[in-house]
């Protein structure tokens, strides 16, 4: 992923506030040789303070055909985008140049996890790292805790495995026209307001402080 100057991240805690608010992507992992690399959709808990950069824990099920790509290299990315929005043309023209020649473009908040997966087997290890993940998503009683052997979750630990994704490497990119002129960014910001598609009222938050250097 490219990230130029102005759409990198001020600093550390911007892409890291973000993270705590996003829980689902992507875990790129490359392929056998011959093979396209497995990209799988997932829900994950993000810690923190989990080493320096942190580390996210999730599971997948036994049969999923990611496993032997994992064995042959544990190096992954986890990919979480989201805020996005298509900036049409019109939007952007610069300079009193026609609508018509403003050039289209899209806004998005990017963070890609390079992590070194650990693969988890053990019955009470995995117990452990599923209460950790289903406790990020719900209040503690809503669901029973999972413990080997015990019911009603503990006949079905054989069929996962779980995963522990050590953060070693962090890139980030938030997208909203940091360096386009004013007038630009004034037409982007008054087309946001007004359009009112799902993610603008988002993706307008992030032009306003791109816009405000915060």
């Amino acid at each position: 992923m490219l990230v130029h100057p102005w759409d990198a991240p001020r600093d550390e805690r911007s892409w890291r506030a973000w993270l705590a608010e996003h829980d689902f992507g992507q875990l790129a992992v490359g392929g056998l040789p011959g093979d396209p690399p497995f990209v799988q959709p997932l829900h994950f808990a993000y810690d923190p303070a989990a080493g320096e950069l942190g580390e996210a824990v999730t599971h997948l099920a036994r049969p999923n055909p990611l496993w032997a790509a994992l064995r042959a290299s544990p190096h992954v990315l986890l990919s979480v985008v989201d805020d996005y929005a298509y900036i049409p043309g019109p939007w952007q023209a610069t300079g009193g140049a026609p609508p018509e020649h403003g050039t289209p473009t899209s806004f998005y908040a990017a963070v890609q996890l390079a992590c070194h997966a650990h693969v988890v087997d053990d019955p009470a290890e995995k117990a452990a790292l599923l209460n950790r993940q289903v406790g990020h998503f719900q209040e503690e009683g809503v669901t029973a805790q999972v413990a080997p052997g015990e019911p009603p979750f503990g006949r079905m630990l054989p069929g996962i495995r779980a995963l522990r994704l050590e953060v070693t490497g962090v890139r980030a990119k938030f997208k909203y026209g940091a360096h386009k002129p004013e007038d630009a960014k004034d037409r982007t910001a008054e087309g946001l307001r007004s359009r009112g598609a799902p993610r603008d009222a988002a993706a307008l938050a992030h032009h306003t402080r791109a816009r405000s250097g915060d």
